[in-house]
């Protein structure tokens, strides 16, 4: 009887199982043939936009190429030349693209039961051939318009990064650098901006003007045991009572670097574009800055009763809101010399000012 009762039982399990596993099937069946025809029409319109996109293309090359013809740096002739190979790349690009959708599209159609036309691609549902940094264009996808178009003829204006650390101290009205009562070595800044660049003027890159927006970060490593206070508005070094294992303070602001630069560069000359570059370019950079302090912080390490302390003091040093200053670099490619020195005086309405200054390296990552 047990036997026969674990046969029956073990026969209920592989009819249900069979039964769940054809339904999941059926269900995956028709989820899979639902997506296909999604992707069907979306290749289909897809088709359509096809043409439009490449004679905006197209239109756009030979733009580029009247403009080198009227300024006289082609011949009628080469113009010509040009535009009959645009033109014949562009129909080429046209007739491949279609063909690859249309065969995609019979494939999806012969395989509505789940078929991946895209596996092994890697990139889902979106193919791209061809890019690359020459010519910055895509000319076969499947997904959305491609976004990438031909390179712009002439670009003026550019834009990155800047990163800059180094040396930082304090000006005395009065003192000299090497009577300082913060250390020189311990003392630091660093700066991180998003910065534009612009060629001045039309036919040559000589003169750039160079503007954007940075954080600015001093800091101050306080020398023989004293630490900042706040004594009714008048801000003064004084003895801490314990010692200290470190007395640091910070400022940071939030600046609008401006510089006016100057140096050779690359004239890079292409059929439909050129470019300037400064690779590897000897460069001068001349300005300044100005901003506002966004924050203020000293902070004091030290034991006390065999604990050690941390403390940390936000604000109520009466440090300048507005800050101001003269910047300047020089150097060669991406990487340079760079100085900047606040005009402002750290604390305002003291009896004797004292005025950040820092020397370090910048780094243009452009």
């Amino acid at each position: 009887m047990n036997t026969i009762t674990r046969l029956v039982v073990y026969a209920i399990l592989a009819i249900t199982f069979t039964t769940a596993t054809n339904a999941q099937e059926k269900e995956k069946d028709s989820t899979s043939g639902e997506l296909n025809t999604i992707k069907i029409e979306s290749l289909k319109k897809l088709r359509v936009s096809i043409e439009e996109q490449e004679r905006d293309f197209l239109k756009s090359e030979i733009e580029a190429i009247n403009r080198r013809l009227d300024n006289k740096e082609i011949t009628a002739e080469k113009a010509e030349e040009l535009k009959k190979e645009v033109a014949k790349k562009r129909a080429l690009n046209i007739e491949n693209r279609i063909a690859i959708i249309d065969n995609k599209i019979s494939l999806l159609e012969r395989n509505n039961n789940g078929y991946n036309a895209n596996e092994g691609s890697g990139d889902g549902f979106v193919f791209r051939i061809g890019g690359d940094d020459e010519s910055n264009e895509t000319f076969i996808y499947f997904g959305d318009k491609a976004k990438n178009k031909p390179r712009q003829y002439d670009r003026r204006t550019k834009s990155y990064l800047v990163y800059a650390a180094g040396l930082n101290n304090i000006l005395i009205e009065g003192q000299s650098l090497s009577d300082s009562p913060y250390k020189i070595g311990g003392s630091g800044f660093a700066e991180l901006g998003y910065i534009w660049k612009t060629r001045i003027f039309e036919d040559t890159n000589f003169w750039r003007f160079s503007y954007g927006l940075s954080f600015q970060w001093n800091k101050l490593d306080i020398k023989d045991n004293n630490y900042l206070v706040n004594t009714d508005g008048d801000i003064s070094l004084q003895e801490f009572t314990s010692d200290l294992d470190k007395a640091m303070f910070r400022s940071t602001n939030l600046v609008v670097p401006l510089h006016l630069e100057f140096g050779p560069s690359k004239k890079i000359e292409k059929d439909t574009y050129f470019r300037y570059s400064t690779f590897r370019k000897f460069k001068i950079g001349i300005g300044g800055y100005a901003g506002l302090n966004i924050g203020n912080m000293q902070k004091l390490k030290y034991k006390e009763d065999g604990s050690r302390i941390k403390n940390k003091q936000r604000g109520g040093y009466e440090v300048n809101e507005f800050v101001y200053g003269l910047s300047g670099y020089i150097g060669i490619g991406n990487m340079s010399l760079y100085a900047k020195y606040d005009i402002s005086p750290l604390f305002k309405n003291q009896a004797v000012d004292q005025n950040n200054i820092s020397l370090g390296l910048r780094f243009d990552m452009d």
